[in-house]
């Protein structure tokens, strides 16, 4: 069998004779797996290019390449959805067929997404496959060719697709309202493309690849892995990652995100939403800024119970059962500088309306301390479970250390944040939601205008 390292220029012969001859044998040697129970990250700096592996046991290995490329940072509308639809297309090396036939013999899986701060290109292989998509991951950075043909044929009519996805959303419209009405630019910019934005006027395969130069420097990119030792992560990396640039050609936009606050209303036949916000906490992997006692009002506000068949603990629960035909969730929105804090309501306009006036009410006896101390206790649990159980999960602990990283911060460490929740008091939450009424909230609905309620009429402050 050929070792994964020497795959070149005879990659497809030597690919098929591997998986297609020997089956059997491949299959044994991914059953050997090495790793440990941990769930913790460790980090280092390879050449300039920041690493970071959790080498959890188990036949399979995801890495990721998590660059500082997401919305927050696009020069221009669609640049963040563009490079994210270039990636495993044609590059200097290979064509995108080549890519994805070798990929399919070696049983892996490939996709790219982004976030409003992050733009994640991820491999999904068995453990002993790392050094071949180690090196597909750092040609796909460095290597894609941005054609002229493949823009207007594959990238193009994706972005458009995902324009009219977004327009008959009304969930996904009243969620990028909200953070268009809290952050303004930055943060503010929607996750996607809007179909009344001009891209004609900013997007085209050369405005894309100028991006990426950016996009793609050592400053601006952490490669992490699930499933992979630290030593053989490193020791790849720093062979296949020679060619990423030591610098940016140009600069990310560094300015710190400022919360403003506000209303927005949209019309739409299509549904209806309302989100109620309020300034939140930054990332836990951004370090003192992270406020614990958010995630725990989070969980106390809830929406959606976590026990079949019952209304649940939670005050937005509560107050949903109270009224058919709707339904609340709360959400808590961390970036590295900031987070949103939002209560979102779905259904009919005049469920909405009366189920987000018991919500403020809701978040007003918090502030008083009216609350139970059992509530507070169980609230407290649940916030400790769900900042577990996203650690635990490999998706959301790749990106949460990847970003962490690229933004000066440190890796998502599951261990640290659970002591974090376990210390807030019921003190701590009286205030954190006495500071949220007081201040500005943020108020957008879309949907039937003439029903839904403006934040005045909830006794919100804008």
């Amino acid at each position: 069998m050929i070792s994964r390292s020497a795959i070149g220029g005879n990659a497809q012969l030597a690919l098929r004779r591997q998986c297609c001859v020997k089956p059997a044998n491949r299959r044994g040697l991914a059953a050997a797996v090495s790793g440990s129970t941990s769930f913790s990250y460790d980090t280092a700096d390879v050449g300039g290019v920041k690493v970071a592996s959790r080498d959890v046991a188990g036949p399979t290995t995801k890495l990721a390449v998590v660059a500082k490329a997401g919305t927050r940072y696009q020069s221009a509308p669609g640049l963040t959805s563009g490079l994210e639809q270039f990636a495993f297309k044609n590059t200097n090396k290979r064509s995108a067929l080549r890519i994805t036939r070798e990929s399919e013999l070696l049983g892996g899986q490939l996709t790219s997404y982004h976030t409003r701060e992050a733009l994640v290109i991820e491999a999904k292989f068995l453990r002993e496959d790392l050094p071949y998509f180690t090196e597909l991951l750092g040609e796909v950075i460095t290597q894609t060719k941005y054609t002229t043909h493949e823009y207007h044929e594959e990238v193009e009519p994706i972005i458009k697709l995902g324009q009219k996805k977004l327009l008959g959303n009304v969930s996904e419209l009243a969620i990028n309202s909200a953070h268009g009405v809290a952050f303004h630019r930055g943060l503010g910019t929607s996750l996607y493309p809007s179909s009344s934005t001009p891209l004609t006027k900013y997007l085209n395969e050369s405005s894309i690849a100028q991006f990426a130069r950016s996009a793609y420097a050592k400053p601006s990119i952490a490669v992490v892995a699930n499933g992979a030792s630290q030593a053989e992560l490193t020791k790849w990396v720093g062979e296949f990652f020679t060619e990423v640039p030591s610098s940016s050609a140009s600069t990310s936009s560094s300015e710190a995100t400022k919360y403003y606050g506000g209303e927005e209303r949209i019309a739409h036949d299509g549904g209806n939403s309302l989100v109620i916000a309020f300034p939140g906490s930054s990332s836990f992997t951004a370090g003192g800024s992270y406020k614990p006692e958010i995630a725990v009002l989070g969980a106390l506000l809830g929406g959606k119970s976590s026990i079949k068949w019952s209304p649940g603990f939670s005050l937005l629960s509560k107050a949903a059962s109270s009224f058919p035909g709707t339904s609340a969730a709360t959400t808590h929105f961390t970036y590295s500088d900031a987070g949103l804090l939002s209560i979102q309501f779905s259904g009919s306009a005049s469920a909405i309306r009366n189920a987000s006036a018991e919500a403020v009410k809701a978040l007003r006896s918090i502030s008083d301390g009216s609350i139970s101390k059992e509530d507070f206790t169980k609230a407290v649990a649940s916030a400790k479970y769900n900042a577990l159980e996203e650690g635990q999960n490999i998706e959301a602990g790749l990106v949460a250390t990847g970003a962490g990283l690229v933004h000066g911060g440190k890796a998502f460490q599951i261990d640290q944040i659970g002591k974090s929740i376990e210390g807030v008091s019921a003190d701590k939450l009286k205030s954190a939601a006495k500071a949220l009424l007081d201040g500005k909230a943020t108020v957008s609905a879309v949907g039937d205008l003439y029903v839904l309620p403006y934040a005045e009429e909830l006794g919100l402050k804008i």
